[in-house]
């Protein structure tokens, strides 16, 4: 699924530029609008509008948009943000606002190309959860000679232990174009194996809160010992291999990994 924000100035209607953007993202497949509305009594009431026209609101519990792009993400292929200027979203930034490296920028929503927009878009990272990636899994064309989908998930660990200044968050880079090949390549090897069906790595990258997901492996198998072992060696292969850069910020410090490490 690819994840589009959209931040406009005080005062500006974000309605009619988040209408464009769903019409041109329906062409290309199933849009989610995920928007908190500042002007109801719950500041933390947030509609999610989907494709089929469908409606989802929650307004007694404060909204963790992570949690509700995890479950879009399965079902959906694009979705668009509007009210959550904290969020680690590609942006679209409208009128007199300040957005560190929108992905666009545009004084007045007439002025926005969607059809630009959706393709620069496509040229970002994907946003992927584990459910989206199961999902994907299940639909293998080999999925019928499957019995078993394992999967790991790596999170932001908070501390190593009690004593420790507690992490805040990590924040990861990547070496562009080697970091896509290496995966290609170890999710080719792992599938080659017999009776592994499908082999998915994702690593995101950004700056990851603690207690956030960062990584996953999910392996659809014809048995549980085969899939077991895929998943432990893939994510060894892909902590080993794949040129990611990790920056550890706590509550006294920030510093590069492998800086420290050296």
């Amino acid at each position: 699924m690819y994840a589009l924000d959209v931040a406009t100035s005080a005062g500006r209607d974000p309605s009619p530029i988040v209408d464009r953007l769903r019409d041109a993202f329906a062409d290309r497949g199933r849009v989610a609008v995920v928007r908190r509305d500042a002007t109801l009594d719950a500041p933390t009431h947030t509609t999610v509008r989907v494709g089929d026209g469908g409606v989802r609101s929650t307004a007694a519990t404060p909204v963790d948009l992570e949690d509700v792009l995890d479950d879009l993400a399965a079902t959906h292929d694009y979705a668009i943000t509007v009210g959550f200027p904290d969020a680690a979203l590609p942006r679209l930034a409208l009128g007199d606002i300040d957005a560190a490296d929108p992905l666009m920028h545009a004084n007045d929503a007439a002025d926005v190309d969607v059809a630009a927009v959706a393709d620069a878009l496509e040229a970002t990272e994907p946003y992927e959860s584990l459910a989206s990636l199961v999902a994907r899994a299940k639909r293998s064309p080999d999925a019928e000679f499957s019995g078993a989908i394992a999967t790991f998930t790596g999170r932001v660990r908070a501390k190593e232990g009690p004593e420790d200044a507690p992490t805040e968050a990590l924040e990861f880079e990547k070496y562009d174009g080697v970091a896509e090949e290496r995966l290609a390549e170890i999710t080719a090897d792992i599938e080659a194996r017999e009776s592994v069906h499908e082999v998915l790595l994702h690593h995101r990258t950004g700056r990851i809160e603690a207690g956030a997901d960062i990584v996953f492996v999910v392996v659809l198998a014809g048995h549980r010992r085969e899939a077991f072992r895929a998943v432990e060696d893939g994510i060894d292969r892909l902590k080993d291999e794949v040129p990611l850069f990790k920056k550890e910020v706590t509550v006294d410090e920030s510093f590069w990994r492998h800086e420290r490490d050296a």
